[in-house]
């Protein structure tokens, strides 16, 4: 009988959209999941535990931490999917809009891997999901500003933890079909389907998700990952 314990991922934003589905896929490939998010989700899993947080509040984040990694185990990999995006033209931007997006993907980021990294074994996995409006589009200037200094964040990393062979990575999806796409605040920027014909799917996301995360993955490191359905054509 194999008694190996099965690896260790947190990941945010757990309950719907992309970290929904990728807690499914790593539930499915015998991970054990620590998921975090602001409300129960209807999934129920015998190796999947919610800590329910609201990963925006910085301060808030160190004694989340503590919860995870009270029982001692190691963590495998990191998975941030929590997100969300406002929207403005240069001229009539919304500061506390743009600081609320800065805290919960870049700042959030930075203080779970930065809290986390002593309890993560040799080998482990970071992986960021980011967006391929980090080249720039219009009236996203503030949500492209947050995913772009993931890739940054995500490059030091890699190079600081390759010797422990720890991998950092940004997984950048075009318009994903998740709540997220019919978000009403987003009614001034409707999505434009793709060349594919239709939008990403989150399953998807996952399943590339769970390759940067794999025993293949090893060799891929502080790379920008855009999966767009051809929009970037």
């Amino acid at each position: 009988m194999n008694h190996t314990p099965r690896p260790h991922a947190v990941v945010t934003g757990a309950s719907s959209g992309i970290g929904r589905a990728i807690v499914q896929r790593l539930l499915a490939e015998g991970w054990r999941v620590t998921g975090l998010c602001r409300s129960m989700p209807a999934d129920t899993h015998e190796h999947l535990r919610i800590v329910q947080a609201d990963v925006a509040d910085i301060a808030q984040l160190p004694q989340v931490c503590a919860r995870i990694t009270a029982d001692g185990m190691p963590v495998q990999a990191l998975v941030h999917a929590a997100g969300f995006m406002r929207v403005g033209c240069l001229g009539e931007l919304d500061t506390a809009k743009g600081l609320a997006m800065w805290q919960l993907h870049v700042q959030a980021a930075e203080v779970l891997a930065n809290t986390l990294l002593p309890h993560m074994s040799d080998g482990a996995r970071i992986v960021l999901i980011g967006s391929r409006t980090a080249n720039g589009s219009p009236t996203r200037s503030q949500y492209a500003a947050t995913k772009a200094a993931l890739v940054g964040m995500a490059r030091s990393w890699a190079a600081e933890l390759a010797p422990r062979g720890i991998t950092v990575n940004v997984l950048a999806p075009g318009a994903t079909d998740t709540p997220f796409l019919r978000d009403p605040a987003r009614a001034q920027t409707q999505a434009k389907v793709p060349p594919i014909g239709r939008f990403v799917q989150p399953e998807e996301v996952a399943g590339l998700a769970a390759f940067l995360l794999g025993p293949l993955g090893g060799a891929m490191t502080g790379q920008h990952l855009v999966m767009c359905g051809g929009a970037s054509l």
